[in-house]
């Protein structure tokens, strides 16, 4: 995100806020990547983002208003992406496949996000650790939706879809934590096998898999 000219530049005062709001949302995301949450100031955030102190406090009240406006919008760009991915296959399995190999895509070229949604999501606190729930349990109805089901006998519990999400965002996390964000894509095999194998058992993911 580009800064703006200084001095007189024609630009209506409602493209300068928006332009402001969207440098501080970036540098909130990229500092805490650099320095995690607890060390992530308000001063340091403004200063990345080229906005004064007084600027900042115009569009957020604190830095946690800061964290959870990126979060969420970070939260919201990775779903659109994921369900644009999904909506262009047939089968529910190629869908889930699909979904999730966007997902890792944008993640890897997004490493400061990632980390966002990952990693300091976790660690921030618990207005912000229930963002990160909210977040989770909004995945869960795509994933839900069309899943085969087996036999009433090994019928899945309730709460699979829920789990496998959380799962998967466990993997990932591993990942970010251990500096591979940027590698991301290669573990699309891994994730998607751990992601099907309770809705269509091991071998048939795993040839689902290899189709890709």
């Amino acid at each position: 995100m580009r800064r703006l000219p200084r001095g007189r530049h024609g630009l209506s005062r409602e493209f300068v806020a928006q332009n402001q709001r969207e440098r501080l949302l970036v540098a909130i995301a990229e500092t805490l990547d650099e320095l995690g949450y607890d060390k992530t100031t308000v001063s340091l955030v403004g200063t990345r983002a080229h906005v004064s102190k007084s600027d900042f406090y115009r569009h957020f009240a604190s830095k946690d208003e800061c964290f959870v406006a990126a979060y969420d919008e970070a939260v919201e760009d990775l779903r659109v992406e994921m369900l644009a991915a999904c909506a262009k296959q047939d089968g529910w399995a190629e869908g889930v496949c699909a979904g999730l190999a966007a997902a890792l895509a944008w993640l890897a070229r997004e490493p400061a996000r990632a980390n966002l949604l990952l990693v300091e999501g976790l660690r921030a606190g618990r207005e912000i650790y229930d963002h990160f729930l909210a977040a989770l349990q909004s995945f869960v109805p795509p994933l839900h939706r069309s899943a085969p089901s087996k036999p009433a006998a090994a019928a899945r519990p309730e709460a699979a879809d829920e789990a496998v999400v959380g799962g998967v965002v466990s993997l990932l996390g591993r990942r970010v934590l251990a500096g591979e964000t940027e590698q991301m894509e290669g573990f699309f095999p891994e994730v998607a096998e751990f992601a099907l194998t309770p809705y269509l058992g091991a071998a048939a993911a795993r040839r689902i898999i290899s189709t890709r």
